[in-house]
């Protein structure tokens, strides 16, 4: 079977939730965000607030106008819906996946910064294991309260300045012992012990080959239409992991290879996806949601180049330093750099750069919507084009 790149796009949106229908006019409820939960599979993490934590922006796009209030009752509150676990990169989970994603908690790299901080803050570890069996769900600085401990490692990147109590709660985050109960809001990790908060799911282990097999069929859902290196890098997993999964799903009939000489390497088509013949999607994606997040898929899909510029100093950027790309039907039309000015009550879309051919009176009105829906959701008064 032959798919054309216009067909592809539209599978690859109608299986993130993009197709007619899905986001209902009403405003939406947990089950919306439940049903968008399980079509996505994970949702990254990232602490950067310059139009709203990225974590919030996906269900947005998807669902408009929710109350962020319900993805953190599905991240803090039981029944837990979401657990934080390093899946893409720093991601929630459902709690299911959680022991899908042993191979990380055991991997060399966790095992080696388990024993350097061992060997750094010897007897360190088990204060913070007694500490937190004692109490609730706490932050670093609680703990460090707690303890009475004031020591600051030195700096040794220009985002941290973490004491030896943050860093050997995050070593016992990265090897499983410790996860996030939910988060402050600052924004604050609360940590307690796995158990607490996973019940028997701390203790569930799962073959890594299965898990490997089953983190492929969860990627491969939620993409719709990959190649290989999509399979993989939506959890992240290694060539020698991803492949016997991937051949075992194409012998199984999961996956269906099929001709797509315009995109690199051999593609594969979820069996159960949908291939609608139209999608009309309108939406500003953050630059950590899975449409985009993998930029080879995000140029063979949409002929879309992208690269995110908050690192880039600011006479070297291109398109602006928080770019948000915009799509309307199945295309990629637009990227604006995007800020909400919540002194000002203002959310300020600082340039707009048009892709070719992607401009005219459907896609300029369609834009000035999503930015004016935007700008409601986020509870500011006025939006500036």
């Amino acid at each position: 079977m032959r798919v054309t790149q216009p067909q592809a796009r539209r599978i690859a949106l109608a299986a993130q939730g993009f197709e007619p229908g899905f986001a209902g006019t009403s405003t939406p409820t947990m089950r919306q965000v439940q049903k968008t939960i399980d079509r996505l599979k994970l949702i990254q993490i990232d602490s950067v607030n310059v139009v709203a934590r990225s974590q919030y922006l996906p269900l947005f796009a998807r669902l408009g106008d929710y109350d962020t209030a319900l993805l953190d009752r599905a991240r803090d509150k039981a029944p837990r819906r979401l657990v934080e676990a390093w899946a893409h990169e720093a991601s929630l989970v459902p709690p299911e996946t959680w022991p899908l994603l042993r191979h990380r908690r055991t991997s060399d790299r966790a095992s080696r910064r388990f024993a350097s901080y061992d060997e750094r803050h010897p007897g360190q570890l088990d204060r913070l294991r007694g500490a937190l069996a004692e109490l609730p769900p706490v932050t670093a600085r609680g703990l460090e309260a707690h303890l009475e401990h004031e020591q600051v490692v030195e700096k040794t990147h220009w985002g941290w300045n973490w004491s030896s109590v943050k860093e050997g709660l995050e070593v016992l985050f990265h090897t499983g012992e410790v996860t996030s109960a939910g988060r402050t809001s600052q924004f604050e990790r609360l940590y307690a012990p796995s158990a607490v908060v996973l019940g028997e799911l701390a203790e569930h282990e799962t073959s890594h080959e299965e898990a490997f097999v089953e983190l492929i069929r969860q990627s491969a859902k939620a993409l719709g239409i990959g190649n290989a290196r999509c399979l993989r890098d939506y959890f992240r997993l290694s060539v020698a992991q991803a492949a016997p999964a991937i051949e075992e799903l194409v012998a199984t009939g999961e996956l269906v290879e099929v001709e797509a000489d315009w995109w690199p390497g051999t593609v594969y088509l979820h069996a159960e996806a949908k291939r609608p013949r139209a999608v009309h999607a309108r939406a500003l994606l953050s630059p950590f949601d899975p449409v985009v997040w993998q930029r080879e898929r995000a140029e063979a899909l949409f002929d879309f180049r992208y690269r995110i510029e908050i690192y880039t100093p600011k006479e070297q950027r291109v398109h602006g330093y928080y770019v948000l790309p915009f799509v309307f039907g199945d295309r990629i039309v637009a990227r604006c750099d995007v800020k909400a000015d919540r002194a000002a009550g203002d959310l300020l879309v600082h340039s707009t750069t048009w892709e070719p051919g992607g401009r005219d009176a459907a896609s300029e009105a369609a834009l000035e919507q999503t930015v004016a829906e935007m700008a409601g959701w986020l509870g500011l008064e006025r939006y500036r084009l």
